[in-house]
């Protein structure tokens, strides 16, 4: 009842009312009113979107003032000194590495540019998750990064809250919020229910109410401590939680809660009733290894209850899991104790609505909230993840989540304190496990029957769509804090669990190669198998190892160590390895192993651990050895095309093995281990299992011919060339055995830089982050960018200006190349083999361009290694033992005889052993020797094991066991001579049969040896080779055994190889060696010649012994014969390979023949004179040739003239172009505005300009007049260029056909007439017709004549008064008519349509000679607008005027201008005054306000054809009259009132000197006179005193501007001279430019005198007189009624001289132009776009891709495009920081002209460094947009469908 009475009351009296009440020190009545009121007002049956609640709680919360005035209040209470402002995906934020002390910190824009951060390595980025600024946290950054708001510890002077301001707050909200509660309880069905499930709906209806809850967090710190009370309350949630008794809602809105809170515990109600009985055995097994034991169940079980997923894996082993972890209550459902608790469970169940995600962040800076919501989320972590694992939207709900997570978990106190309180580390990792499980099946590695080992199923969407990332992430975030990551380390039983989670990837995506036909499906799960690998066991891994770097945590590091070995053993034992592995299969995977190495590298480089205590038995080293050394052969196999029908993706897999972001985490441990192994394991064993691992044994024969039964023979090379190089890598690579960190990182460096340049970006991506993180320096080691300025130069970005645009590069410094260049690491690191080749062309460049090594091409070179650490010396024990040494001689042996399969790179490796043998000699200890072993091995090839004592060691006799086809067979025998030492010789090496199946004897004898399972065993002998058990059994040939008579040491076969590299029978004196000591440098680079030098030398300076035998060798050498004469194999492949040579040759004499033709193509293509060469061309010439000009036709390749009948064409582009319209008076580029107050203005333009002139002549005058007074075309002008090439018009119309039916993708559109000219392929869109002319005409057209200017006048009167000449029908004029088309098509109507009756001929009249006009003007812009340069400028090669002239001659030949109005005669003739012309007609417009190019133009184009130059002159003549008379006039207005009079009177004096008419001074004040007769022409000035110039005029100053005023005119008539005539431009300095044209023209004397000064008035010729003809002039002016003169006069003083055009002027900075322009708002739709984009022309913002500002179907930027350029436009795309360019109807991408410290661009702006304007790449843009090349120089053209 009560509540009634209030609810009528207004709001705010109410509120008021109430907190009166309740602030009364008996406050219960008002207690009790406002519960009744709130009963009423919060019902939660009431429906959501009913927004009376919310106003109600506002108004109660706000009392008395209003909500506004309320939380202003509230806010200035605010003590928060964490800035903790909340972002979603999207939004711009930034990185501070140098201030960060968690990676994951991040700034709002404000905090950032409100702190100091220069000189920091800091970046901008987009976020992907969401996240929160961290500013003022100091957990999570250092100080000296606050930004000034929050460096202020604000909080301490924040006055106390009052009590009375919050207390209705703590009353309402607790109600406000069960009530939301209520609704999300009420809206929540199970996915499983038949009801239509539609959580959005309900989060809908709830927006307001949550967009409330965050209103008031964002009210500061008092709001958000009041907040946490209520949420945080255990009390009031057990008051309100379950609803009063009575109320039926209330309760069954508490049922449907405790249902959805029924399976949130990992183990469903359901799973756990089933398994009760199997809980005791809890204890009986221990822990996880239980959990690998009862993996598989028996098969009776599994049958009986398949598991939901359908996996027959069977359901004891989750439970056995549940069993096992320390924490029970993580199996069990959820319970909850306050508002906060439930609220986080409703956002889980709803799949973290954004606006619940960002209340919860919004709370964070409060502190007490911050650690009871870090409990909760931990509490709710395996529900989080388990409904993860079901939502459909799972990307969306991991960014949330991490958004949470990544805020709670970066704080390594918060971190900490979970660990300890809420077992935060056993959830993860339970809940790992958990995840995993629910996607494993049985692994088919090694024994497919029996394993009892399961792994993931990579094709499984938990793995494929990286379910899991979000636990992975949060884990290894944890790891990074110390205390956390030794929390983990010091317990035993979650380091077990977290093997067991490990053993899970070992094995996993098992490739099984086929071996008939090619794979139907190529499956793609390799990705997902890499990718677990990494972020699921390496980043933990990598995590756990930055904490084990001290001697103080060996106890960790052995612990590991200790598991690895446990769960390894048992990993073996569940796929049932014995020894020998199964054929055919590998996986790329074994993180178990990766592990084991990694902290055993750890331990030994920072632990100081000594290797033997960490290392198991021998027989658990050779099974560790096995799975890493088969994925190397693997790799050699792929490499060689044996995996080929596996498709792509094997491939793949070996690329992704070896690429930056996976070497260190999969290849380098791998080759670690292995060099652990071969340091641990006897070497002859080693050796031995590398070649049969590569199957390349069978191949290591002396014999010539052999079978090979795993390989066919062009896998051969390849695999022997691979396991070479495998040994060559694991004895030279020292990344694990001693390196520094820095030397790591140099030698990192180097060999990426020496595949390529690089750029600053591309090498931080490609040098492993491990051991060395790119981002926080580690303290004592080498910075990136220090390395990077020791090992390399920068080479600034270059550009051509038609090249593609280059970034800034690095390049290896010359140094390098001569002693770092390191071949083994670049083949380490290639992911693509070109890579290597690449490596080795560059630094063969070097050699030659350095002069060291100039002949044939040079072997790589050998490098010195980093001595090995003492725990590995045993690893040199590999090059110093028979078996190697066996391999290397035969190999030399085969080498020299040119057996099969042998290449270069196989000798190069050879030798690369040889030398490694040589630099890392072992220590002789006879004590260790296992005499056992010896005896067995019967093999008398060498002395001992070491490699110097062995090289000289002479091999006489081989047995060898070959087919019976072999040539060895077919000899005679002749028993050797028997001398006693001989015989015992022979008799010792019939000992020694098959001595090559030693390699797979000696790997039997081991295992037995180590097997011990019989002394007797190791008697017997085996079988050959064991690789043979892998065929299927076939009859190869008998094999026989056969004896070779041999009689060579390793040093004879190389001094041989030497002389047959080398080509000299003796290439080695006998006293070579002396010569050798004095350089000894000389050997650093060069070919295998200089190899075999300096390892004889080496030999030889290290044991006399080998000194002796190499000058004994070269004593008696002898040239090399094959020890059988008759074996026809050697001398073939020698034949083949002159034959071979020879082709080479041939080849390069063909390359080079073709690249010289191709060359002298590019210079004449590109160079062509413009082909009107009508010897108007070169007039120079002085013999005129008598014959018609030739075209050469590009198509049909023949030569002739153009005819009527066959046209020849010129190819064109015709192009509307804005250009022009864009120049400004002042050459200072207009400024982008960056801020608010900066404007750009267009009213300065010339576009505009001329638009505004031409509309006020069109108020006053006649129109046709107007018409012809000005030139339109500055906006939207018609531009025509060509390559130069020409093609018979029928040619080209075929031609156009076939690409109409062409079906490739084109960049350009056939139907609008595009395409690219078949010879250089420029792009063009029309064809010029030539005219056909015969050159002897243009020699009466040319020649001077001297008849006086009046009768010359009268000529070309009686020329304009014939009438137009209309051509006969043909097809040159129908073509002529279709490019008049063409252009009309290129522009819009509206930059055609000028005339007050559109499509009048006066429009079509003006358009024509307009586009003469533009053509001209732009060919002088590029000039640089004025012709001093003179000659041909690289345009004019390519213009095309002459022919353009006559086709719009001949089209303008159809109008004739009516005689009486012919401007002829009233610029020659003082005409009889004619009567005033009817009032309704407009008068003609005066001659001094017309525009004398334009006239010039018209003359041209009108008269007949081809026109004298007599005439020509004769009109630049008397057109310059006038155009001097209009200089006068528009200099006179310029004077004040004063000068005016000055002048007047003393140019009046001049008037009767004899050549008055020349005198400017006459005629100057004769205009004055003139025009001043009618008092408002000068009046106009009065007012304006701007207007006066405060200077005085000087004679010099009025003849300066008189020649600038007439200069332009000069210009274009002399261009025109040129372009018609074909005369000369001669280039002149400045100063004289008007001297220069003026004779050019003929109006002056060619020799003017030098002493006095040029005057503009002598080039004045009057044909009557002077001042009559001015006096008519003015005249016009004066009579125009006073109410125009204001108008006339600004007609009168015009301006003739514009600046070339320019983009805007852009700010240095990129972020200024960022910041200001990606949050504003666009101006047509008042959003902030999603891709905004800034017109580079004229500043203009617009929505790129945009449907909000779509104008008749045309997006905004197109739309743009064409008003302001006509179709061209230049954009710059403000958040990827790159231009577009649209040119009609294509557009494409230009590249950004911001580019980085590092002189690369950043597109899209994914890496945020700081960009600074490059000027060049600016300046090329300009550049090509002046000079209208964008479409021949960027070739990437797609069409943008008006979606732009």
């Amino acid at each position: 009842m009560m509540a009634a009475l209030l609810l009528r009351r207004d709001k705010k009296s109410t509120a008021a009312h109430l907190k009166s009440d309740l602030n009364r020190t008996d406050n219960s009545s008002g207690v009790r009113q406002l519960q009744e009121l709130l009963d009423s007002v919060l019902n939660p049956e009431k429906p959501p979107a009913d927004t009376e609640a919310l106003d109600w709680c506002k108004c109660l919360i706000a009392g008395e003032e209003g909500f506004e005035e309320f939380c202003k209040t509230v806010r200035s209470y605010d003590n928060a000194t964490l800035c903790g402002l909340v972002w979603t995906a999207n939004f711009v934020a930034y990185r501070c590495r140098t201030c960060g002390i968690s990676p994951c910190m991040s700034l709002c824009a404000e905090c950032f540019n409100n702190g100091d951060h220069t000189g920091h390595d800091f970046n901008m980025f987009r976020s992907q998750a969401g996240g929160a600024c961290d500013c003022g946290d100091s957990n999570v950054m250092r100080e000296t990064g606050f930004c000034r708001r929050h460096r202020l510890r604000t909080g301490e002077n924040v006055p106390s809250v009052p009590r009375d301001l919050l207390l209705m707050s703590e009353m309402v909200l607790p109600r406000f919020i069960i009530c939301i509660i209520q609704y999300l309880r009420d809206g929540y069905t199970e996915p499983d229910t038949s009801a239509e499930r539609d959580l959005q709906k309900v989060l809908q209806q709830l927006e307001p109410q949550i967009t409330f809850l965050e209103e008031l967090t964002k009210m500061g710190g008092a709001m958000r401590t009041v907040l946490t009370k209520i949420l945080t309350n255990q009390q009031t949630f057990k008051d309100l939680s379950m609803g009063q008794e009575e109320n039926v809602f209330a309760k069954k809105n508490y049922e449907n809660y405790l249902s959805a809170l029924k399976n949130s515990g990992l183990v469903s109600v359901e799973e756990k009733a089933q398994t009760g009985a199997a809980e005791p055995t809890r204890g009986s097994e221990t822990g996880a290894l239980g959990l690998l034991g009862a993996a598989a169940p028996s098969s009776s079980e599994s049958n009986k209850e398949e598991d939901q997923d359908g996996q027959s894996i069977g359901q004891r082993k989750r439970v056995k899991l549940s069993s096992s972890t320390k924490d029970p209550s993580i199996m069990d459902s959820l319970k909850h104790k306050c508002f906060l608790e439930e609220l986080l469970f409703w956002t889980i169940k709803y799949e973290f609505p954004q606006k619940m995600v960002t209340f919860l962040l919004n709370m964070l800076p409060d502190q007490d909230y911050k650690i009871t919501f870090t409990k909760t989320f931990v509490q709710h972590y395996a529900f989080i993840m388990k409904t993860l694992m079901k939502s459909q939207e799972s990307d969306t709900m991991s960014n949330r989540i991490v958004h949470i997570s990544v805020q709670l978990f970066s704080n390594e106190d918060l971190a900490r304190h979970v660990t300890e309180e809420c077992q935060l580390l056993d959830i993860m990792v339970t809940v790992l496990l958990y995840m995993m499980e629910s996607c494993l099946i049985k692994s088919e590695l090694q024994d497919e029957e029996n394993s009892r080992h399961v792994v993931v199923n990579c094709s499984e969407a938990l793995l494929k769509n990286n379910t899991y990332w979000p636990l992975v992430s949060d884990f290894i975030n944890i790891l990074s804090h110390q205390s956390v990551a030794k929390k983990f380390l010091e317990d035993h039983s979650l380091l077990m669990l977290w093997m067991s989670f490990v053993s899970f990837f070992q094995g996993m995506n098992l490739n099984k190669r086929e071996l008939s036909e090619h794979v139907e499906f190529e499956s793609q799960t390799y990705y997902a198998a890499f990718a677990a690998e990494l972020e699921a066991c390496a980043q933990p891994m990598w995590g756990l190892l930055t904490h084990c770097k001290v001697k103080e945590t060996q106890e960790y590091t052995k612990t590991v160590v200790r598991y690895c070995l446990e769960t390894l053993q048992i990993w073996f034992d569940a796929i049932g390895f014995v020894d020998e592995l199964a054929p055919n299969q590998v996986t790329f995977h074994l993180p178990l192993h990766r592990y084991y190495a990694m902290f055993l590298s750890k331990a030994v480089k920072c632990q100081g651990l000594d290797l033997e205590s960490l290392l198991p038995d021998q027989e658990m080293l050779m099974r560790i050895m096995v799975h890493p050394l088969q994925i190397q052969a693997s790799l050699s196999e792929i490499h060689s095309n044996m995996w080929v029908r596996n498709g792509l993706q094997i491939k793949g897999q070996a690329m992704t093995y070896v690429q930056s972001h996976f070497c260190n985490s999969m290849i380098d441990p791998d080759i670690f281990l292995l060099q652990v192994c071969a340091s641990r394991l006897d070497p002859d064993y080693f050796i031995s299992s590398v070649f049969e691992r590569f199957k390349v044994v069978d191949l290591l024969t002396m014999a010539s011919v052999h079978q090979n039964t795993a390989l066919d023979g062009e896998q051969e090379r390849p695999m022997l060339e691979g396991a070479l190089t495998f040994l060559v890598i694991l004895s030279s690579l020292r990344i694990h055995l001693g390196m520094a960190d820095d030397e790591i990182l140099r030698a990192e460096m180097v060999s990426q830089l020496c595949m390529n340049d690089r750029t600053h970006s591309s090498l931080l991506d490609l040098i492993p982050e491990n051991p060395n993180p790119k981002s926080g320096i580690v303290p004592g080691s080498c910075s990136f960018e220090e390395m990077l300025s020791a090992v390399a130069d920068f080479k600034a970005p270059v550009f051509e200006l038609g090249g593609s645009m280059q970034q800034g590069m690095y390049t290896p410094k010359a140094e390098v190349w001569e002693k770092e260049f390191d071949p083994i690491m670049v083949i380490l690191r290639t992911v693509y083999r070109r890579d290597v080749q690449s490596a080795m062309d560059r630094y063969s460049a070097f050699l030659k361009q350095s002069g060291m090594h100039t002949t044939g091409n040079p072997w790589p070179p050998y490098k010195e290694r980093t001595p090995l650490h003492p725990c590995y010396k045993g690893l040199d024990r590999l090059l110093h033992c028979k078996t190697l040494h066996i391999v290397i001689f035969t190999l030399l042996y085969k080498i020299w005889l040119d057996h099969s399969n042998m290449s270069e790179h196989v000798l190069c490796m050879v030798l690369y052993l040889i030398e490694l043998g040589l630099d890392n000699q072992v220590e002789e200890d006879k004590g260790d020797e296992e005499p056992c072993i010896e005896e067995h091995c019967h093999d008398s090839w060498f002395p001992g094991t070491n490699l110097l004592s062995n090289l000289h060691h002479v091999i006489n006799y081989v047995r060898v066991r070959v087919p019976e086809t072999a040539p060895e067979v077919k000899r005679e025998r002749e028993p050797p001579a028997s001398t006693s030492a001989e015989a015992s010789n022979f008799g010792q090496n019939v000992r020694e049969a098959q001595v090559f199946s030693l390699v797979a004897e000696r790997r039997r004898k081991f295992q037995e040896i180590i097997n011990r399972s019989s002394t007797e065993a190791s008697q017997a002998v085996r079988p050959k080779s064991s690789s043979t058990r892998w065929v299927p059994p076939g009859t190869p040939p008998q094999l026989v055994t056969e004896i070779l008579e041999i009689h060579e040491s390793m040093l004879s076969l190389l001094i041989k190889l030497h002389q047959k590299l080398s080509a000299k029978q003796n290439s080695l004196s006998a006293t070579w060696l002396e010569d050798m000591d004095a350089n000894p440098n000389r050997h650093a680079h060069g070919d295998g010649i200089t190899a075999i030098e300096r390892i004889l030398t080496k030999a030889a300076t290290r044991s006399h012994q080998s000194k002796r035998s190499i000058q004994e060798i070269c004593g008696k050498v002898f040239p090399p014969v094959a020890p059988k004469k008759n074996s026809p194999t050697a001398k073939k492949t020698m034949d083949k390979e002159e034959r071979r040579q020879r082709a080479r040759e041939r080849q390069q004499k063909l390359l080079a023949e073709f690249a010289s033709r191709q060359k002298s193509f590019m210079e004449t293509a590109m160079d062509v004179e413009s082909p009107d060469t009508e010897a108007a061309m070169d007039l120079g010439a002085s013999e005129v040739k008598e014959s018609e000009v030739l075209y050469d036709c590009v198509i049909c390749g023949q030569s002739g003239p153009s005819t009527e009948d066959r046209p020849t064409g010129l190819v064109v582009l015709l192009q509307a172009s804005s250009v022009l319209g864009h120049r400004c008076k002042s050459d200072e580029a207009k400024k982008l505005p960056t801020t608010d107050e900066e404007r750009i203005y267009p009213v300065d333009t010339c576009g505009a300009a001329h638009d505004v002139r031409l509309a006020l002549m069109q108020s006053f005058f006649k129109d046709s007049s107007c018409l012809q007074s000005v030139s339109i075309g500055w906006d939207g002008g018609v531009y025509v260029q060509t390559c130069g090439h020409t093609l018979h018009i029928d040619c080209h119309k075929s031609y156009m056909e076939s690409l109409r039916n062409d079906q490739v993708m084109q960049g350009f559109s056939v139907d609008k007439g595009e395409f690219t000219c078949p010879l250089c392929r420029q792009f063009a869109n029309s064809v010029l017709p030539c005219r056909p002319g015969r050159s002897t005409e243009v020699v009466s057209w040319h020649m001077p004549s001297n008849k006086k200017t009046s009768v010359l006048v009268k000529e070309v009167e009686d020329l304009q008064e014939q009438l137009g000449f209309f051509p006969t029908e043909s097809n040159l004029s129908k073509e002529m008519e279709l490019v008049i088309k063409d252009i009309k098509n290129t522009t819009q109507r509206k930059y055609m349509d000028y005339g007050k009756n559109p499509g009048s001929p006066d429009n079509d009249f003006l358009f024509m000679y307009s586009v003469a006009r533009t053509n001209l003007e732009l060919e002088l812009v590029h000039r640089g607008g004025n012709l001093c340069s003179g000659g041909a400028s690289g345009a004019a090669k390519r213009s095309c005027l002459n022919q353009l002239f006559h086709v719009l001659a001949m089209h303008m030949r159809l109008y004739s201008i009516d005689s009486a109005y012919n401007p002829w005669t009233r610029l020659t003739q003082v005409a009889p005054s004619r009567d005033n012309c009817l009032d309704d007609e407009r008068p003609e417009v005066p001659m001094l306000f017309r525009d004398c190019p334009s006239l010039l133009i018209i003359f041209v184009l009108t008269m007949p054809q081809p026109l004298r130059k007599e005439h020509f002159i004769c009109l630049v003549r008397m057109l310059y009259n006038l155009q001097y008379t209009q200089a006068l006039a528009a200099l006179s207005a310029k004077f004040s009132l004063e000068e005016r009079q000055a002048w007047s009177t003393s140019g009046t004096l001049k008037k009767n000197a004899f050549n008055a008419e020349k005198s400017y001074e006459a005629l100057l004040s004769h205009v004055i006179t003139e025009l001043s007769k009618v008092k408002t022409v000068y009046d106009v000035n009065t007012d304006e005193p701007s207007m006066l110039s405060s200077s005085v005029w000087s004679p010099q100053s009025i003849e300066y501007s008189l020649q600038q005023f007439c200069l332009p005119y000069l210009r274009l008539s002399c261009l025109l001279q040129h372009h018609l005539y074909g005369d000369n431009l001669s280039g002149c300095p400045e100063e004289e430019e008007f001297s220069g044209l003026a004779g050019c023209l003929g109006l002056l004397d060619p020799a003017p005198q030098p002493s006095n000064p040029m005057y503009s008035a002598s080039c004045l010729d009057w044909t009557v007189s002077a001042f009559d003809l001015m006096s008519q002039w003015c005249s016009e002016v004066t009579g125009l009624a006073d109410t125009q003169a204001e108008k006339s006069m600004t007609l009168l003083v015009q301006d003739l001289q514009w600046a070339s055009p320019h983009l805007l002027h852009l700010p240095d900075n990129y972020n200024t132009i960022f910041q200001y322009y990606h949050k504003k708002a666009c101006t047509a739709c008042k959003k902030v776009p999603k891709d905004p984009a800034l017109c580079l022309v004229c500043g203009t913002f617009v929505c790129l891709k945009g449907l909000c500002c779509k104008q008749h179907g045309i997006c905004e930027c197109v739309w743009h495009s064409q008003h302001c350029g006509a179709a061209t436009g230049i954009f710059l795309l403000i958040n990827a920081s790159v231009i577009i360019i649209i040119r009609g109807h294509r557009f494409c991408l230009w590249g950004s002209v911001y580019l980085d410290a590092h002189g690369e661009e950043d597109r899209d702006l994914r890496r945020g460094k700081p960009l600074f304007l490059c000027v060049e790449r600016y300046r090329v843009l300009e550049q090509q947009w002046v000079s209208h090349t964008f479409d021949h120089i960027n070739k990437r053209w797609g069409p943008h469908y008006n979606g732009l």
